[in-house]
């Protein structure tokens, strides 16, 4: 049955099996056939526009930072090579794919019992993230129950994190009742809560970068179209600063400023066409909302302990000016922090083009600050790439193992995407020490955590909007829901 599953998955894809959920769920929520039909066929361009845009620029990005590296002449030992071959090896492996099935299950019964409010289903694809974990314990331990408990408990905190950022995050990316769920983005909201006292104290907060301000200031210079023209320069000269005496290097350099200039213009239209897929499904939770409340408005959005929401892929925010501007500064500074960090074994290379999914609970909780969001990608994923460095050896072997190809000439490889994650290699530590101390510490830390998100969740909520509305960019959207 497993490999039956893997057949079809590799046979049809997230963009054919992705709409497939979405058009079922639209109907369940009593979308009309037709609309519901639209919503499908909006997720499968929007996930095929977005596969064909990462496709054709990640081996641009890639040429680039290798360059960049070379022109260093340091050698580090795990080399990132993209998150595709971490995907491909767990749904290729078999505790991943019992995890993908049992997964799914067990994603509509904590929905239904109530444990979480965040229907993670819709984002099924997503669920790559937890099974690599579990393929990476397995071929560690060899113990079938803890690395298929890692899995699942790495679900449940995920579903906990997504609840907690899921008003914010709805809000700033302006699709009601929707959220992010994918394990290897939403650990980003822990950093953004817990350091953003530190960057208000430091006056961040009064920093006035964001995409706004700068088409304000700098009116078509300001725009992410000539922004990324902008970058794609800076971050060009940097890739040929060697040559920069030739006429291949000034080639190479201008063309990149427009392919990034191109990226950062019509990933966002992109992005506008993917959302069209879950506009109606959001509509319709309020619409229903709405019902069950007996009024047709006056509903307190924070307050209302109904209050469900949609998991929806990370493309939905890819496009948006503030996350993809935060995502392409990181670019260049992640190369740079991976020479200087003391100890650091990990050259990210071809993920850094998902630095703008990693970034948008971020981009969410700061409302759009730039300069905290950097701040934040700086400190969080520097301790990621210790992360990674310690995990190259297993997650080089477990991969190969379960049929991923490993470049030529390189000895250890790692998906800084995947990877680059410090709360999810401390979770990983803990399960496969086999220690209950640890593994039992984790769960009681979760279960603690998940009482005061279900006893406060309001105030959580309440709190994060008046985090965000410290920003000077703070939106009369979000003055409206500070309000509430």
């Amino acid at each position: 049955m497993l490999n039956n599953i893997h057949n079809f998955f590799n046979a049809f894809g997230a963009s054919v099996i992705v709409p497939i959920m979405i058009f079922i769920i639209s109907l369940f929520l009593k979308v009309k056939p037709k609309k519901a039909m639209m919503c499908a066929f909006y997720a499968g361009v929007g996930l095929t526009g977005f596969s064909w845009i990462i496709n054709e620029f990640t081996p641009v990005v890639t040429k680039i930072v290798r360059q960049m590296v070379n022109n260093t002449g340091i050698k580090l030992p795990v080399v990132d090579i993209g998150w595709q071959a971490g995907a491909l090896a767990s749904f290729s492996a078999p505790i991943g794919l019992t995890f993908f099935v049992f997964g799914l299950v067990a994603e509509f019964v904590l929905f239904a019992i109530g444990i979480t409010k965040v229907f993670m289903p819709s984002n099924l694809w997503n669920n790559f993230g937890f099974m690599i974990w579990g393929t990476l314990a397995f071929y560690v331990t060899h113990n079938w129950w803890i690395s298929l408990g890692l899995s699942f408990f790495m679900l449940l905190y995920t579903l906990l994190l997504a609840e907690i950022q899921a008003d914010r995050w709805s809000t700033y990316y302006k699709i009601d009742n929707t959220t992010v769920c994918a394990l290897q983005n939403i650990v980003q909201t822990i950093p953004a809560i817990l350091l953003d006292p530190l960057w208000n104290l430091l006056g961040f907060n009064k920093a006035n970068l964001t995409p706004t301000a700068f088409k304000n200031k700098f009116g078509v210079f300001g725009e992410p179209t000539t922004l990324g023209a902008i970058l794609g320069l800076l971050i060009g000269i940097l890739g040929n600063i060697k040559n920069l005496a030739t006429v291949a290097a000034w080639g190479q350099i201008f063309q990149f400023s427009i392919q990034l200039s191109a990226v950062m213009t019509i990933f966002p239209l992109v992005t506008k066409v993917f959302s069209k897929a879950f506009i109606p499904l959001a509509k319709q939770i309020n619409q229903e909302r709405k019902q069950n409340k007996n009024a047709k408005s006056g509903i307190d959005l924070i307050q209302d302990s109904k209050r469900w929401f949609l998991a929806v892929d990370d493309g939905v925010g890819y496009g948006e000016p503030a996350t993809i501007i935060s995502g392409i500064i990181l670019i260049p500074i992640m190369v740079v922090i991976a020479f200087v960090l003391p100890g650091n074994k990990t050259l990210p290379v071809v993920d850094l083009i998902a630095l703008p999914y990693m970034v948008e609970s971020i981009v969410a909780i700061t409302n759009g600050n730039i300069l905290k969001v950097i701040a934040n990608g700086v400190i969080w994923f520097s301790l990621g790439l210790y992360a990674s460095s310690w995990l190259g050896s297993i997650y080089t072997n477990a991969i190969s193992h379960y049929g991923a190809a490993i470049p030529a000439g390189i000895v250890l490889v790692t998906s800084f995407n995947l990877m680059a994650h410090p709360l999810n290699a401390a979770v990983f530590a803990a399960f496969i020490s086999k220690n209950p101390l640890w593994i039992s510490l984790c769960i009681i830390i979760y279960l603690v955590l998940l009482i005061v998100l279900r006893k406060y969740r309001p105030q959580i909520w309440t709190y994060l909007n008046k985090m965000a509305a410290k920003n000077v960019q703070a939106t009369s959207s979000l003055k409206a829901s500070t309000k509430e």
